[in-house]
């Protein structure tokens, strides 16, 4: 086993001083006791140097230099999704456990190389889905048969106001648009509860025509068992972060599914017949519990962040929304030639 999964603490680095990383990620890094918070990188140096200042390690101003360093067992990339390929790849190759931001990559076939690569160097890869950490979603399963019954449709929806026009989000070079940012989130749930690889059985993607990215979808999914998923996403809507279940037996709502701050006790909405119960949830930090696990991943080599399987699966189904999808919105643009582009 390598020397460096028997150390106590795991020596990580940053690749980006993206928001989320500066607000949210690197605090519980830096505070988190079996983690050496070693440098973080960007290509601004000053940059770097303001950031590492604050979070009491080293600013680099390449991230190739950051990459190559010697003294990192694990690396964190908040980069734009376009990015993330390269920058993980380069990084397991230089013998480094990746923590990449949802999702793993811009493609399917790049998220496969990946998880090869990642499987051939015996080194842990993690698609960085916090929400999937918090203790409410356990919660909700374990009612899922008094509360539900036999499930009969799943919905889901991630939408947030309009972002600042100069984000990645609204670059297609990047990676940008609103399946990438915040539909995968409703479609990772989905997969919580339905069974087996979903069929998509129809999807539509609202393109604006300025940036000639997505800025909004719909996705109709079905499991083996006629099971259905009915999910909706975009940049151009009031704040929405939901999800619910709906069986023989009843109905039951998370309000707050994908981001609820640590200080939420979360309610979930029970609906049966004519009673409605409402329970008060315990508070938790999915972003300390998503960190930690990675730690203990790659400190021990073991756990299920090593098993790739839901990596895949989740890649294959972005993509096969993405063929599906009827574009609307840009005349310029057809569901032919965004396909012949993904492929090149």
């Amino acid at each position: 086993m390598p020397e460096h999964r028997q150390q106590r603490a795991l020596r990580m680095g940053v690749i980006g001083t993206a928001n989320i990383a500066m607000r949210r990620i690197m605090p519980v890094l830096a505070a988190h006791d079996h983690v050496d918070l070693v440098a973080v990188a960007s290509r601004d140096k000053a940059r770097a140097e303001r950031v590492g200042a604050a979070f009491g390690c080293h600013g680099v101003g390449d991230y190739a230099e950051l990459v190559e360093r010697d003294d990192l067992d694990a690396i964190y990339i908040p980069l734009p999704p376009a990015m993330h390929h390269e920058w993980a790849l380069r990084a397991l190759r230089s013998g480094k456990h990746v923590l990449v931001e949802k999702p793993m990559s811009d493609t399917y076939e790049k998220t496969l190389e990946l998880m090869s690569t990642a499987s051939e160097l015996g080194l842990v890869l993690a698609e960085n889905f916090m929400f999937l950490h918090h203790s409410q979603h356990a919660a909700v399963r374990a009612m899922l048969d008094e509360a539900v019954g036999e499930l009969r449709l799943f919905s889901g929806s991630f939408a947030v106001p309009p972002l600042a026009p100069e984000s990645f989000r609204y670059q297609p070079a990047l990676g940008g648009g609103a399946l990438l940012d915040v539909g995968v989130y409703p479609l990772r749930a989905a997969q919580l509860y339905l069974a087996g690889e979903l069929e998509v059985l129809g999807a539509c993607l609202r393109v604006d025509e300025a940036t000639g990215v997505d800025v909004a979808g719909s996705v109709l999914l079905s499991d083996d068992r006629g099971v259905t998923a009915q999910l909706d996403f975009g940049f151009e809507h009031s704040y929405r972060s939901t999800y619910a279940l709906w069986g023989n037996r009843g109905r039951v709502s998370v309000r707050r599914a994908f981001t609820p701050p640590e200080q939420l006790k979360p309610v979930v909405r029970i609906e049966q017949q004519d009673v409605v119960t409402e329970r008060s949830l315990p508070e938790d930090n999915q972003v300390f519990n998503a960190m930690d696990a990675f730690v203990r991943a790659a400190l021990t080599g073991t756990g299920p962040l090593t098993d790739t399987s839901v990596i895949h699966r989740q890649a294959l189904l972005v993509d096969r929304v993405r063929r599906a999808a009827t574009l609307v919105g840009d005349p310029k643009t057809r569901p032919s030639d965004v396909l012949a582009e993904d492929l090149a």
